[in-house]
């Protein structure tokens, strides 16, 4: 999996090259510093993408400029979007890395963020994180169509999770009944190993690293992807978005995983001058096609699903969602509070 991932990201990357080499760069970075801002504490993957790119991106930008990360958590990743967006210069000498829920939780109106996510200059996606819903092998759910027929019993350990099953069950109509109690992905695995609960998430990736087992002794039965992306080997397993009745629940689906796309993502200030965006999106495309980095990654058994910063600021442009369809999100997402 991991092999054809590189591949993959290899070819994709490399259909950019001639646009590329139009990118502008001059002698702005030579003898500076770049802060790179990692919105979370010094553990997890947030912490481990953000130090890769900082050792890293040197090499691929004129002038060769110092790189240090800076840990900045709080409030769920918003202190650190915060300081990116408003205090930090709008030079191209800050960059950074913040929680991918963030977006979705200013369109949920989740207050404290100051400025709209939109409005960040996006340099590229390291990977994406679409999580996937799996079933012990003895639960009577053997496939998602079986939900709607079938009552799944699902820890739901974190935010993300309670509001990705509150929003199918409301708009899809599936019978996951949530269990809310463990305080993380180790607890919920072990909880399911025992039987207590049917079903866990987790993000493909960590699943296939952490638990290959399961996988290769058919513990677990793959139910569903969160992302609106597919993950690399599950081309056939259905989406959230599948389920939608139709156009309008679809779009409401893809708010709750708008946060998949976003990933492990790096963003700049807004108000950048061009050139100087363009060549920090050049030299972040350039780290994600070179080989050593490449290695250390597969070597970590991390994902490497890259997405340039045009496409990301793309995604965003088009992420305009109607007043009346924002509301019903919100409407859902009270149901997951409770």
């Amino acid at each position: 999996m991991i092999r054809q991932s590189i591949c993959r990201t290899a070819l994709a990357l490399a259909a950019l090259l001639p646009a590329l080499a139009a990118a502008h760069a001059d002698d702005f970075y030579k003898g500076r510093t770049i802060s790179l801002i990692i919105a979370s504490n010094a553990s997890g993957g947030y912490d481990t993408y953000g130090r890769l790119l900082a050792r890293y991106l040197p090499r691929h930008l004129a002038g060769n400029p110092s790189v240090v990360p800076q840990n900045m958590p709080g409030a769920g990743g918003v202190r650190g979007a915060n300081y990116i967006y408003a205090v930090a210069p709008k030079d191209g000498t800050t960059i950074g890395i913040f929680d991918q829920a963030v977006f979705l939780d200013q369109l949920l109106g989740v207050p404290g963020l100051r400025g709209d996510v939109r409005n960040f200059n996006w340099v590229g996606r390291m990977a994406s994180n679409s999580a996937v819903l799996v079933a012990w092998h003895t639960a009577a759910v053997k496939k998602i169509e079986d939900a709607f027929t079938h009552e799944l019993i699902v820890a739901a350990p974190g935010s993300s999770s309670r509001l990705n099953w509150t929003a199918l069950n409301a708009i899809t109509g599936t019978k996951l009944k949530l269990l809310t109690g463990y305080e993380g992905p180790a607890t919920s695995k072990v909880a399911m190993e025992r039987g207590e609960v049917e079903a866990i998430s987790q993000p493909w990736g960590v699943l296939k690293a952490e638990d290959p087992e399961w996988l290769s002794d058919h513990k677990v039965n793959l139910l569903l992807q969160t992302g609106i992306e597919k993950n690399v080997g599950l081309e056939d397993l259905p989406r959230m978005v599948d389920l939608a009745k139709n156009d309008e629940d679809r779009r409401l689906l893809e708010i709750f995983a708008s946060p998949s796309v976003v990933g492990r993502s790096f963003v700049a200030p807004p108000g950048l001058p061009k050139d100087r965006i363009e060549e920090l999106r050049k030299a972040f495309v350039a780290v994600a096609m070179d080989p050593e980095f490449v290695s250390e990654v597969a070597r970590m058994k991390f994902d490497l699903d890259p997405l340039p910063g045009d496409q990301l600021q793309a995604f965003f442009t088009k992420a305009d969602y109607p007043p009346a369809l924002l509301q019903r999100a919100r409407e859902v997402a009270k149901l997951a509070e409770h």
